[in-house]
């Protein structure tokens, strides 16, 4: 192979000047796409080479890493398939160069070629090939007088490869010596810092590859030590990383930790108290994942007879008295503004998420502890005090029972409602955030002793309402707290009467709030409008209805303004499609919520200047809005029944587009939904359109870039439209039934050891199961001859559902026998 000299053009391709670096990229690609092996040999070069300008070497490395992995998983597999096909001895050069620049002088280039080859080895490991890598990379760290530089480079190799391939891809022996050189690169006796960092960064990720070491008592031991002994080191750095460990120990090796506890605990503990942010973080990061782990544990095995005999330490439990203190003291720890960040994360927010998993792990155990520390501080001048105190009020919510909180709540409920008018905006922050956990986790109308009374519901409408007004991140909590409280009425219909005499005064005041001049804090729109939807949805309409029809009037004028916006750039635009979103999403519940009562007059009185809206807004051609105002129309469809088919010619562009979108694919599937409630709607209206829907709908089922999560509903998309057309549906059995076949055949070869393809599977059967049964209904009389010689295929599907040890489809069976008999 050729190596051709590429430095000026990559150089060229990174210049300031238009023209000359549009020039270079056309070369690039030119040379790319003409000869792919040399292509890649020349980059493999100009990145080992160390006489090369830095510029172009990174850039070729950039170049060649990115010719080997992409995030577009078609894209992805169509790289690798060039790499794979490539000449064996241009693969092996190219190797071998990216191996020498591991020890070269410049950091981007080690870092780089380290990068690439995980990715190289990402292809051929698997495949049996590269067999040698590990042992090359392993002779680096022990060849004689080894720079720290090479040091560095292959931990951080062998690092990205263990991050890449899948452990089942390494041989025991292998992973034993890697574990040895990483250890050994942690030891204090390496004199380089940037070597040990890379090493406790390899060995995080080699962890999930040392299941069988950690299942030995004396590596375990061993390994453990050294990340403890490395947690103390004297870098920042290099404490934070081995904290890390420790974190992804508690959730991978959870079982084998309790020998090891007592010190683990004394050192986050010293962590906390005294290091630095990112280590302390770090160390309460540990606590929060031994919550996970047990909280799960005690939801697997809820109510089982293997309850106690499965390894549960209960390690908060046994740490109880002396982590809550230590987690309070971190709440004090708040940055000045830290409510004005949606991205700030602190010691602070960390303690308070941590507390919030132990509430959730021991319950009732935990409010005697944290009580007191509440009582101390919810009063003092210090307005850092108060906010913790709520802080750590409102953490503890989830967990402990109703019992136990429900008469601290009703105590200090009036206080929290005060406290909304304290002079720090934090606290007022805090204190939203904190009657937003109470209405979600304890407010219910039905319970004997509820939290919220005619009594008291006057005061905290009166305060929710006033502080609607407050700073745009206390209004926008506020605004959750309504959602929430209104929430708690969902399935209390006489109860939720209780809200109508406020519900004018709430849908102005969170229009008011949607439609703040200080929009600076984005969320606080979005949460306004989420609040009015749950109003709207727990309204009890026929003491409401005129009050929900002038809301509709006032959404349709506010989504016909913004077709007026000036669009001067693509945060404009975006600003746009964001609002008409949640404006869609608005009418979507108020048409939902009309549709199913004696109000469904005031739909039909509206249809045609929404459907002209939602039209408008498709025309903007925008994704988001494209799921919201499709959403909305099946609404309308279902709201308004066969009368929909007038809308239909002027609609079904778009819905073939939607049902066209491979990319954004849940507007594909929000689109096949929308075809589901037309059929329902329209019934054998829909037939002049079946045609064109019938044709895209089984070019989606043939599409290998479309996301395998719309594929499902669109099997039950074909039940729906055979049970709306009947026998008409004569024509599509040809299409239809050879991909429902595939699909079920599909099943036996799923991975049953992976959840998500399970789910997967699962998801396939019940689409499956609905295509057939509305087939089988549309399909009867003298026409059920047709089904005649798919009967042997739909029996051996049913067989297969019934003998699957899950038996996740089996509550469908008896349903689908009936209409099989039927039929």
């Amino acid at each position: 192979a050729t190596v051709m000299d590429i430095t000026q053009i990559l150089l060229a391709a990174q210049s300031p000047d238009g023209n000359l670096r549009s020039a270079a990229e056309g070369n690039i690609k030119q040379f790319q796409e003409q000869n792919l092996s040399n292509f890649l040999l020349s980059l493999s070069v100009e990145l080992s080479n160390d006489e090369r300008p830095p510029e172009s070497r990174r850039l070729a490395g950039i170049i060649l890493k990115n010719s080997l992995d992409a995030k577009d998983s078609a894209k992805k597999e169509l790289l690798i398939q060039q790499w794979v096909s490539l000449d064996p001895s241009i693969k092996l050069q190219i190797k071998e160069s990216l191996l020498i620049t591991l020890g070269s002088s410049v950091g981007d280039a080690r870092q780089t070629s380290s990068q690439v080859i995980a990715k190289i080895a990402s292809i051929e490991i698997p495949r049996r090939e590269w067999q040698d890598l590990i042992a090359k990379l392993l002779s680096n760290m022990t060849q004689p007088g080894a720079s720290a530089p090479l040091k560095q480079a292959t931990l951080e190799a062998l690092g990205y490869v263990c991050e890449e391939i899948p452990p089942e891809h390494l041989e025991q022996n292998q992973v034993n010596a890697v574990l040895t050189a990483v250890v050994q690169g942690m030891n204090q006796t390496e004199l380089s810092s940037e070597v040990r960092l890379a090493a406790v960064k390899a060995l995080y990720n080699a962890l999930d590859f040392a299941e069988s070491n950690f299942a030995n008592e004396m590596e375990r031991t061993f390994i453990m030590k050294v990340i403890c002994d490395t947690a103390v080191s004297k870098e920042v750095e290099i404490r934070q990383a081995a904290f890390e460990c420790l974190v992804a120990i508690a959730s991978t090796y959870y079982v084998h930790l309790d020998p090891y506890m007592q010190t683990i605990f004394n050192l986050t503990a010293n962590a906390v108290k005294g290091d630095e942010e990112p280590v302390a973080l770090q160390a309460v990061e540990f606590w929060s994942t031994i919550c996970e782990e047990e909280i799960e544990l005690q939801e697997e095995y809820e109510g089982s007879d293997d309850a106690n005999s499965t390894v549960n330490y209960r390690f908060i439990e046994k740490a109880l008295p002396s982590l809550v203190p230590m987690l309070l003291e971190t709440l004090l720890k708040q940055e000045e503004d830290q409510e004005q960040d949606d991205n700030a994360w602190n010691i602070s927010m960390s303690g308070g998420t941590c507390l919030g998993l132990i509430a959730r792990t021991v319950g009732d155990a935990i409010v005697p502890l944290v009580m007191p520390f509440v009582e101390a501080n919810i009063t003092k001048p210090d307005w850092r005090c108060r906010e913790a105190a709520t802080f750590a009020f409102g953490s503890i919510l989830d967990g402990p029972s109703l019992e136990k909180l429900a008469p601290l709540v009703q105590a200090g409920l009036d206080f929290l409602l005060n406290t909304m008018n304290d002079p720090n905006s934090q606290v007022k922050d805090t204190t939203a955030w904190t009657l937003g956990r109470v209405f979600e986790l304890l407010h219910s109308p039905c319970s004997t002793n509820p939290i919220i009374s005619n009594a008291n519901l006057p005061r905290i409408m009166a305060v929710l309402l006033e502080s609607s007004k407050d700073v745009p991140n206390v209004a926008e909590k506020v605004c959750g707290a309504i959602y929430f409280l209104a929430q708690g009425y969902e399935d209390a219909e006489p109860a939720s009467s209780l809200l109508t005499p406020y519900l004018p005064n709430v849908i102005a005041a969170l229009l008011t709030a949607a439609d703040r001049g200080d929009m600076t804090h984005v969320r606080l729109r979005a949460s306004a409008y989420e609040a009015l939807n749950e109003i709207v949805r727990v309204s009890n309409i026929p003491e409401t209805s005129s009050i929900i029809g002038q809301l509709l009037q006032e959404i349709m004028r506010r989504l016909n303004l913004t077709f007026d916006h000036q669009i001067f750039s693509s945060g404009d635009k975006e600003k746009q499609s964001d609002l008409q979103a949640l404006l869609c999403g608005v009418l979507q519940v108020i048409i939902q919520k009309l549709s199913s009562s004696d109000a469904k007059s005031i739909i039909a009185q509206t249809a045609d200047q929404l459907m002209l809206l939602f039209l408008r807004v498709f025309a903007c051609h925008s994704a988001t809005v494209h799921e919201e105002a499709m959403l909305a129309i099946g609404a309308l469809a279902y709201a308004t029944g066969p009368d929909f088919v007038k809308y239909m010619p002027e609609f079904f562009k778009y819905l073939e587009a939607g049902l066209q979108n491979y990319e954004e694919y849940q507007v594909c599937s929000i689109s096949v939904g929308v075809v589901g409630d037309i059929c329902r709607a329209l019934e054998d209206k829909i037939l002049p359109f079946c045609d064109g829907i019938m044709t895209v709908l089984l070019k989606d089922l043939s599409n290998s870039q479309l996301n395998r999560s719309v594929k499902p509903p669109i099997f039950s998309c074909f039940g729906d439209i055979a049970l709306a057309i009947g026998e008409n549906f004569e024509k599509y059995l040809p299409y239809a039934m050879p991909m429902l076949q595939g699909a079920a055949e599909l099943l036996v070869v799923l991975d049953q050891n992976d959840e998500d393809m399970v789910d997967y599977g699962n998801q396939l059967r019940r689409g499956i199961f609905e295509a057939y049964s509305g087939i089988l209904q549309g399909i009867k009389g003298a026409k059920a001859q047709l089904m005649i010689p798919y009967a042997g295929h739909l029996l051996q599907f049913t067989e297969a559902v019934y003998k699957d040890r899950s038996r996740s489809m089996s509550f469908l069976l008896p349903f689908f026998f009936v209409t099989l008999l039927h039929g």
